[in-house]
């Protein structure tokens, strides 16, 4: 696995996926709010599976 979201993608994917996953917890939403796991998880890990089929990149190229 090659990361391929970019340090800020990363930032918005947790804070996003903590506010999905806290409006569910305390029943403010749906069931749907538990999805919030996915950008959670996909932004710890630094690597989107749909960012691979889609061939897109977020993380900047490293200087050589």
């Amino acid at each position: 696995m090659k990361i391929n979201e970019a340090g800020w993608d990363r930032t918005i994917r947790v804070l996003a996926g903590l506010v999905l996953v806290g409006l569910a917890a305390t029943q403010t939403v749906g069931w749907w709010g538990w999805l919030g796991i996915i950008p959670l998880a996909t932004g710890a890990i630094g690597w989107c599976p749909l960012y691979t089929v889609f061939g897109v990149s977020t993380c900047p190229m490293k200087q050589t």
